[in-house]
């Protein structure tokens, strides 16, 4: 295994479960850390580069749904399956609400488990690519100068550089030449290219529209 391999965590306070669950995982090729309650993982520190989460909704001390508050007050998006023994209506849908991926009634099919670890994956998978993509993207931005950010603004209002030039007093031929680099940082060929980038700056609350 490799530090690409995918790391499921495993709470529960059932060692039986903790160890059947870890053989599961492991005989598909996962990595696996186990903790019996909430309270050892977070007073353990957390482990780096976890893809999920399979987390008993019932454990003394911090319980399922206690646990999951935890992690969202903190920033932290792990996905979490849930599984119990004692599973309701009510909590199934709050579990759900509060974003996760899936809860899993015991005794369960170790099919269903694996599917349900599977789709927290790929969920993890799709939010590190855009958190990656959002990182790049403000990094091309930061690298931008005060005018050309003034610039970029007012061209993806839709601003012609005739129009831009009058807003900010300078030349048109000055304009063409901080847009021509502003094209060029961003790593943009065209308008539409330029404009999607700008979109979603604005939409991350990273750059303020024109």
């Amino acid at each position: 295994m490799t530090d690409d391999t995918p790391l499921v965590v495993i709470i529960d306070d059932d060692e039986m479960v903790t160890r059947s669950l870890d053989s599961l995982f492991r005989s598909v090729g996962m990595r696996t850390v186990v903790h019996g309650s909430a309270q050892a993982i977070l007073q353990s520190g957390w482990p780096a580069g976890a893809g999920c989460m399979v987390v008993d909704i019932r454990m003394p001390q911090i319980g399922g749904l206690e646990f999951q508050a935890i992690l969202q007050a903190r920033g932290d998006h792990v996905p979490i399956v849930f599984m119990t023994g004692h599973g309701d209506i009510p909590m199934t849908v709050q579990a759900m609400k509060a974003g996760a991926v899936d809860f899993l009634a015991k005794p369960f099919r170790d099919q269903d488990m694996l599917d349900a670890v599977g789709a927290a994956l790929a969920r993890d998978r799709a939010r590190r690519e855009t958190e990656a993509g959002s990182q790049d993207l403000q990094a091309r931005y930061e690298r931008l100068t005060a005018r050309e950010r003034q610039v970029i603004a007012l061209v993806c209002s839709g601003l012609m550089n005739k129009q831009v030039a009058g807003e900010l007093g300078i030349q048109e031929i000055t304009v063409k030449l901080h847009r021509s680099s502003v094209m060029r940082k961003m790593g943009t060929r065209s308008l539409a290219d330029l404009v999607r980038c700008w979109e979603a700056l604005v939409r991350e609350g990273l750059a303020t529209p024109a």
